[in-house]
């Protein structure tokens, strides 16, 4: 029971106007359920309407005149306490990020209503066993106590004293009323427990850990000695495809329990398949549970109850997984830390990379971040080469497999011989080859970043901004767009550099695709995955069980099916359009387009079986695709880096994207551009400006969207310009002249806008 006579609180709306504390009395009655964390309703404006808030702070001291501080309403029952921990994650992503404090709030905080609480009846003997047995040869002489007489048979013999209380109404056919007149009897009492759902069905019997290489062994055995000397870190796994990570993960998580640790594993959502559960399931039985989209509310609840009461010791999900409520957290592992799905597209934008170290920092005892990919984020492998990040390597495949056979198609010359088939020739021999000898193939097609980029297919020229090096994009009536700093030009349909008439934009699908491989080898069983065929739960697991059980020859899809699945038969993957995301209007391209083509490539050859991958493209030169052909990651780093930092983009600085919205573009694009010149009157050393242009979609639901873009080196500048810019905004709120526009900050943004 607090003593505390005041409580400070933010209100649930999400408005900068209302992103402040306000005071509230504790009454007597509710001094013993108000504490920091836990939600409240309170009276609020002029109305008193009631809202719902959250308590940061508790204090004797009154912000102005008692007699006209209002009181909590009510605390809602059946809560679930926030610690404090959350409350500084969230204040530190309210920073961080730009967000509002109540934004970061419902990010960060675990849910606060219990959803349909599932529970289970027990019947136990209250007498002691020499009164339950006399009372038993009792009954047993009666005719009218049969039922009576069942029920003491069971209990005396039962090996734990306790029986399902569903057990002896179905299988002992023994009615409520009976039950409930013997409890009044005191002979026995029913119990009631509360049962939580377990999202992970399967095998329950557990298996022993994997004997792990001696590459690997080196990384448990030197993060366990860092660990137990007190150190807390950031480490980097960069481990190419198929070298075992994920039994590293399992090795490492085993060390962090037995040191009376939980461990928080983060997952993107794509590659969170039942096959990934089950290598974890198999290990720790049901210690462990899965937090992701296809959980009810009343699953999810139950998740984070059973982490807040050490029911379990590792949950396993994806972004929001984050924030589970672990008592004890000790590890936070993030695999496939490259992939853009952990960075938030809503407010607060937050990346789960960086709140997972700042909340390492932040849990009791502190813990450790684990970072693992094949394709590591450049920001991640540029702290992990500057000494920020730990870096551990895995440079052999787990099988003792080698690497699969890669080749380029250069897709110019099949046009060129006459070639007008999706299919290179390369790649139509080896797909007759596969299907010929049983085994299966993998086409995928690079939709990722499809913007309308413009190139010749005779000599694979692309249309680029003069200004950015980023590619132009295609828009209605024929102009050519930069998404960056608004540049124009008009569609040509002759190339300027060979003047060839073949200048267009990419447009296959993956119908088209299935469709083709249909029509050239008739006898092949195709699946398709793609956005189409995954739509209904549990769609994406079927497609993956169906082509793990070879129930299909070729599996065609989009990056879908490149991320981490392990199919030991396929020994063919034909990477198709290449080029797609290579294009896209955004500085990380390049780096998007080698992580793509070399996760799929790590997709052939997995198992006993030598593979091969085609990788079609109109620029065989580029040092993306020569090195992702290579999987060659320091190579490709060396390039992309010096690209980084010759226009200074991150991670050599830091960035910062003002994203204006409006239903008038006119007015926004003028707003935008008076955004732009209050920052430049206050310029700080070293900020770089870009802008304003229209984003790469300029208007979603007739909102039209436009971004000015900052560089900088120093973070904490950029925050500075946010937080000018804010009070400009609100000050314009305040007189009642900002109703058609909105503004949003992204900051190091990771997806286009």
């Amino acid at each position: 029971m607090t003593a505390l006579e005041y409580a400070n609180i933010i209100i649930d709306i999400s408005h900068e106007k209302v992103d402040r504390l306000f005071q509230y009395r504790i009454p007597d009655r509710l001094k013993d359920k108000v504490e920091v964390g836990c939600p409240v309703e309170v009276p609020f404006g002029k109305g008193n309407t009631m809202r719902k808030g959250y308590v940061l702070e508790l204090t004797d001291e009154p912000n102005w005149d008692p007699d006209k501080i209002k009181e909590i309403a009510a605390v809602p029952e059946d809560k679930l306490g926030a610690e404090d921990i959350s409350i500084r994650l969230a204040a530190w992503m309210k920073r961080y990020y730009g967000s509002t404090m109540i934004a970061a709030l419902k990010t960060v905080l675990p849910a606060t209503k219990k959803q349909n609480i599932q529970k289970h009846k027990f019947v136990s003997l209250r007498m002691d066993l020499r009164q339950a047995r006399e009372y038993y040869y009792e009954c047993a002489s009666k005719k009218n106590q049969k039922a009576r007489e069942r029920i003491l048979a069971e209990l005396l013999l039962a090996p734990d004293d306790r029986i399902p209380y569903e057990l002896i109404t179905q299988k002992l056919h023994v009615t409520a009323a009976t039950l409930k007149s013997l409890a009044e009897k005191g002979v026995i009492r029913i119990d009631e427990e509360e049962y939580y759902r377990k999202p992970i069905a399967g095998d329950s019997d557990r298996y022993g850990a994997k004997e792990l290489s001696p590459e690997q062994q080196g990384i448990v055995d030197s993060f366990i000695s860092d660990y137990d000397a007190g150190k807390r870190d950031t480490y980097l796994i960069h481990g190419i495809t198929g070298s075992g990570k994920t039994e590293v993960y399992i090795a490492l998580i085993d060390e962090i329990i037995k040191r009376g640790k939980q461990a928080i594993v983060l997952i993107p959502e794509i590659a969170l398949t039942y096959q990934t559960l089950m290598r974890f399931y198999r290990h720790f039985g049901d210690r462990v549970s899965v937090m992701n989209s296809s959980l009810s509310p009343g699953e999810k609840y139950d998740q984070m109850e059973r982490a807040r009461t050490g029911d379990i010791d590792i949950i396993i999900g994806p972004r929001s997984a984050l924030f589970t409520p672990f008592p004890n957290t000790g590890i936070i592992i993030i695999d496939e830390e490259h992939e853009s799905s952990y960075k938030s597209e809503s407010m607060p934008k937050y990346h789960a990379r960086e709140t997972a170290i700042e909340l390492a920092k932040l849990v009791p005892g502190g813990a450790s971040v684990v970072l693992g990919s094949a394709t590591p984020s450049l920001e991640s492998y540029y702290r992990a080469t500057t000494g920020q990040y730990h870096l551990f390597e895995l440079k052999r495949r787990l099988t003792g497999g080698t690497l699969p056979q890669v080749e380029i198609a250069d897709l110019r010359e099949e046009l060129r011989t006459g070639n007008r088939s999706i299919f290179s020739r390369r790649l139509q021999e080896l797909m007759e080859d596969r299907l010929n000898k049983g085994e299966q193939a993998m086409l995928f097609i690079n939709r990722r970043g499809l913007a309308g980029f413009v190139s010749c297919r005779s000599c694979g020229y692309v249309f680029k901004c003069p200004h950015c090096d980023v590619s132009l994009s295609e828009h209605r009536g024929g102009r050519l767009v930069c998404h960056y700093c608004g540049y124009e030009q008009p569609l040509t349909k002759i190339c300027p550099k060979c003047s060839s008439k073949y200048v267009s934009s990419f447009r296959a699908g993956t119908q088209q695709i299935e469709d083709e491989v249909k029509k050239m080898w008739p006898n092949a069983r195709t699946l398709r995955m793609d956005a189409d065929t995954t739509r209904t739960k549990g769609s994406y697991d079927r497609i993956l069980s169906a082509f793990a059980s070879k129930e299909a020859d070729v599996l065609v899809g989009t990056q879908m099916i490149v991320k981490g699945h392990d199919f030991p038969d396929v020994t063919l993957v034909g990477i198709l359009a290449a080029d797609m995301s290579l294009h896209a209007s955004d500085y990380r391209a390049s780096e998007r387009t080698f992580q793509l083509l070399t996760q799929a490539a790590g997709r052939a050859g997995r198992g006993e079986k030598p593979g091969n991958v085609v990788i079609q493209t109109y620029e065989p030169e580029h040092y993306s695709v020569q090195t992702a052909s290579r999987q060659d990651y320091e190579a490709f780093y060396e390039e992309e880096i010096a690209y980084r930092d010759l226009l200074r983009y991150p991670p050599i600085s830091h960035m910062m994207s003002v994203q204006i919205l409006s239903y008038d573009e006119d007015l926004g694009m003028q707003f935008a551009t008076r955004l732009r010149a209050i920052m430049e009157q206050n310029k700080r050393d070293g900020a770089i400006f870009i802008g304003p242009a229209s984003a790469a979609i300029g208007k979603i639901n007739d909102v039209y969207r436009m971004a000015v873009y900052v560089k900088m080196d120093d973070y904490d500048g950029l925050i500075a310009y946010k937080d000018m810019l804010e009070k400009y905004i609100h000050q314009l709120e305040d007189m009642g002249k900002l109703k058609k526009i909105s503004v949003q900050f992204d900051f190091d943004p990771v997806n286009g806008f």
